[in-house]
């Protein structure tokens, strides 16, 4: 199997067009809409071989941006009457919150490698606005960290590092966890989602993958910025980043790594996930730490180190289960940003060890929404595209 090939060729088959707009779905039977941080990712990938479709796949994000500034983090360009989750939101043109805020770093990647001016220069102020919209909405009460409103928000819907808060215990069915968010999605709209609303009275997470992606994606706005000679767009990035690095560090971290915190309380959430070794993407943990997360954690075939990649969830959790959606299995879009944060540090070996575990899900049960960790069985999604990210993992 020639996995560059076949990622460009699955990229091609997912993309659509309505009326101006063109964009990829994750997977056409399963996903058949927009989503937020799958189009980040789908400009990332095609950007080493379509820059105008990497370009048109953020256009079209844009193009659905809220008054408030917020991006939703899914698109209806069409109505699927089969999977109507315009009704859930009671929206027809997008849903009503958001995802990681990836839209910086898509598109420092994307000018990186194939540089565009005129093209920065016409997303740049809703890029500004978006990340003001995380800044001031998420953080109402300026603790300098950005909060979820849904689990869902998280990109990681039924991870059990919210379990606690969505008052499930660790055995949930994925039915049961899908009603318990459906009833939150309910709550939050009879808030009018208004985020200070929703975070006082139903949901409110710090959560650490959402908050080490806002640190990397400001690092990249500040780039955008001086590019755009913004010195107050550059001041706002590096003030904020700077801000949150200080508040994850002093509320998020205890025994040698990076917990999810309750916003009321910063209570962690101590449920062992992939989020330890995400901060390694903005290099939050020192050269001691790192090496301390890799021997105890990252490498421990008891835990997390699988045949087939890190899982989602280590293995001694009650809530593991190999095939349970984001509850143990394994996810290629977080390969990724391991990959990416095992990159920076130095930790060359493993980071091959991701690259080649990341082909070995695809090459054996083609492109799957998850695999799972002890066998690599493809679950889930078929033709999903995180494992095009293939194509960003040769550096």
């Amino acid at each position: 199997m020639d996995l560059e090939a076949n990622a460009r060729a699955l990229l091609l088959k997912n993309r659509r067009r309505r009326g101006e707009h063109q964009y990829t779905v994750p997977s056409p039977g399963t996903y058949p809409y927009q989503w937020l941080w799958d189009s980040c990712f789908h400009a990332i990938a095609l950007s080493h071989f379509d820059p105008e479709a990497a370009k048109e796949e953020i256009r079209s994000l844009f193009a659905a941006q809220l008054p408030n500034g917020m991006v939703p983090h899914m698109i209806f360009w069409e109505k699927h009457l089969l999977l109507p989750y315009f009704l859930i939101w009671h929206n027809q043109s997008t849903s009503s919150i958001t995802q990681p805020p990836m839209l910086a770093y898509a598109l420092w990647e994307m000018h990186r490698k194939h540089p565009d001016m005129a093209f920065l220069k016409e997303v740049y102020a809703p890029l500004m606005r978006f990340y003001r919209y995380i800044i001031e909405k998420r953080d109402p009460w300026k603790n300098h960290l950005a909060s979820i409103i849904n689990p869902d928000e998280s990109g990681e819907d039924n991870s059990p590092r919210f379990d606690t808060l969505m008052g499930v215990k660790s055995g949930v069915s994925f039915l049961r966890h899908m009603y318990e968010r459906w009833r939150l999605v309910e709550a939050n709209h009879h808030d009018h989602f208004n985020e200070a609303n929703c975070m006082r009275q139903n949901f409110w997470v710090n959560d650490v993958p959402f908050n080490v992606i806002l640190l990397c994606n400001l690092q990249a706005l500040g780039r955008i910025a001086s590019l755009m000679e913004d010195a107050e767009g550059e001041r706002f990035a590096a003030d904020n980043e700077t801000l949150i690095r200080r508040a994850m560090r002093e509320h998020m971290f205890e025994d040698g790594v990076f917990w999810s915190v309750d916003g009321k309380d910063n209570r962690k959430f101590k449920v062992a996930t992939w989020a330890h070794f995400v901060p390694l993407f903005a290099n939050l943990y020192t050269k001691k730490e790192a090496d301390e997360v890799m021997e105890r954690h990252f490498r421990n075939e008891k835990t997390f180190r699988s045949p087939y990649g890190i899982r989602s969830v280590s293995r001694e959790e009650p809530s593991y289960g190999s095939n349970k959606f984001w509850r143990g299995p394994i996810w290629l879009a977080p390969q990724w940003f391991i990959y990416k944060g095992l990159r920076s540090y130095g930790y060359t070996e493993d980071a091959d060890f991701i690259r080649d575990t990341f082909s070995k899900c695809v090459h054996q049960s083609s492109f799957r929404e998850f695999f799972n960790p002890e066998t690599g069985e493809g679950r889930g999604a078929r033709n999903f595209t995180w494992g095009t990210l293939a194509l960003d993992m040769n550096d």
